[in-house]
């Protein structure tokens, strides 16, 4: 099984209108709430793929409860800790007039020393029976900058390979603890490395631990940077929709990549062919199925030599 950790989980409520209206009223023509999270939604992909997961993580107080709730009554295997404190929640407004989503996002409990290394023991507990364990999502409050690299050196000290999909300073102190893969978007990369071009910000953070690095670059598709080559990877058409949860959805293809030992551009196509069913769907965790399979035979992938300058559109060779 593969095992999601989400460390600040939450309840996601998301509300369908025409068109946001800034400093007036609007009106909602649909709202749903869920468990949420980056690591919720990845085992989300998993089980809709038919693959076993785990999601395990940080919960607490009302919401926390009714985030339980909802992973039991979505069948999700749950093994949460609960923690003082209240879990956050986050609001998606989607517009759907012009296929755009603004989200708010609370800050989540204050986590303490001793419920931390609480969850490390329980981490423990819970790797021998993983296949690979994805790390991803904000850190609550209290929990150390260096979370995801002490979790890491379990997960390395268990045999269990790591995918870590964080951002920041909680990123960049996991990379000398060596995850299997990471999935930073274009705006971490740049965050994280101060370099604008994708690729050298790529090449970077591999250079400071990460085996892999495969960035997310919304319409523009995927590159990864690897130790086997470099590629880039788009879908054949642009979509519309809640981006919410494309790039969980990206992660779960690529986890299950790394766990069935698929070709790197087997893994992109899939990658990006799930990530683009996912902004049709509309809730995060969820895609849609039959775009998946549509987009799935007509994305690109092709390698690129990774010390070349990134262009975001490439030249036409034949005008």
């Amino acid at each position: 099984m593969i095992l999601t950790v989400t460390l600040n989980a939450a309840l996601d409520i998301t509300h369908h209108l025409d068109r946001l209206r800034p400093h007036g009223s609007n009106r909602v023509r649909a709202v749903a709430e869920r468990a949420g999270g980056k690591g919720v939604n990845v085992s989300r992909v998993l089980r809709a793929l038919g693959h076993p997961t785990v999601v395990t993580g940080l919960v607490g107080g009302l919401t926390g409860r009714a985030i339980r709730a909802e992973l039991a009554a979505a069948g999700l295997t749950d093994r949460m800790l609960t923690v003082p404190g209240e879990s956050r929640r986050t609001v998606a407004v989607v517009e759907e007039s012009v296929g755009d989503t603004t989200i708010l996002l609370e800050p989540g409990p204050v986590v303490g020393a001793e419920e931390w290394e609480h969850f490390v023991h329980h981490l423990d507990t819970l790797l021998p029976d993983a296949t690979a364990v994805v790390l991803s999502g904000s850190l609550p409050r209290g929990v150390p900058r260096d979370a995801y690299a002490r979790l890491l050196r379990r997960a390395h000290a268990h045999g269990v390979p790591a995918v870590l999909d964080a951002d920041g300073a909680a990123l960049r102190a996991a990379l000398p603890s060596g995850p299997a893969l990471i999935k930073p978007n274009a705006d971490e990369l740049a965050a994280a490395t101060g370099r604008t071009d994708p690729v050298a910000a790529a090449r970077a953070l591999q250079a400071a631990g990460a085996g892999a690095v495969v960035a997310s670059l919304g319409a523009d598709g995927l590159i990864a940077v690897t130790p086997h080559g470099s590629w880039r990877a788009r879908a054949p058409e642009r979509l519309a929709g809640n981006p919410t949860g494309a790039g969980d959805a990206a992660v779960a293809a690529l986890t299950l990549g790394l766990v069935t030992g698929t070709p790197w551009p087997d893994r992109l196509a899939e990658a990006v062919a799930l990530s683009a069913a996912a902004v049709v769907a509309p809730l995060a965790g969820d895609f849609d199925p039959a775009v998946h399979r549509a987009l799935r035979p007509g994305v690109d992938v092709r390698p690129f030599a990774p010390f070349a300058p990134f262009a975001a559109e490439e030249p036409d060779p034949c005008p």
